[in-house]
């Protein structure tokens, strides 16, 4: 799967989004991947799995993990298309932490998967909580990256595809500047 046939299949699920939003960076952008639409069909869930994990393939990853709530989908669906185990993280009084019972183990290879990278935030989030239980994250990858490749997680990071799209603070936002109300559709409220 290349990039151009990953952002054909947002397109045609209706998943990538034009128009004024608030992205859960608390950045605006003129571009929204909506990833719970596009990975809604099992089929399109699977390829990308597929493709991502084909990726991560021999790199003797030993578990999954993904920041909720964006990446569990994907995320279960990598673990699952590498044979391995899939835990998440989620924000706990906005903080994310290792909650349900998931541990890791020390120097466990472990792959942090997630739906879209924007500046990387819930990413870098995810790498520190498992880097603090001992874990050995070892890459990341994501569907898409929106940064242009701009985004440092600080391990090794792949996508299925790359865009280049601004994402700007509101002071700085064209749309704003013209009196636009920024949409929200993502999961997480902005700090």
């Amino acid at each position: 799967m290349n990039s151009d046939e990953v952002i054909q299949r947002f397109k045609d699920s209706g998943a990538l989004l034009e128009g004024h939003f608030m992205l859960s960076s608390g950045l605006h952008s003129n571009v929204y991947l909506q990833c719970a639409i596009a990975l809604q069909q099992t089929r399109d869930a699977i390829q990308f799995g597929a493709a991502l994990a084909a990726k991560f393939r021999d790199e003797e990853i030993e578990t999954v993990a993904s920041p909720a709530i964006g990446g569990i989908v994907i995320g279960y669906e990598v673990a699952r298309q590498l044979g391995v185990r899939f835990i998440w993280t989620e924000r706990e009084q906005g903080r994310m932490t290792l909650r349900r019972g998931f541990t890791v183990r020390d120097g466990k290879r472990i792959l942090v998967i997630e739906d879209v990278i924007t500046t990387g935030g819930s990413t870098l989030d995810t790498i520190a909580v498992l880097q603090d239980a001992g874990a050995n994250v070892v890459s990341a990858g994501s569907i898409i990256d929106r940064s242009g490749g701009e985004a440092d997680v600080g391990v090794p990071r792949l996508s299925l595809a790359t865009l280049n799209v601004a994402a700007v603070s509101s002071e700085d936002c064209p749309a704003c500047k013209r009196g636009e109300i920024a949409v929200k559709p993502g999961s997480r409220k902005s700090a």
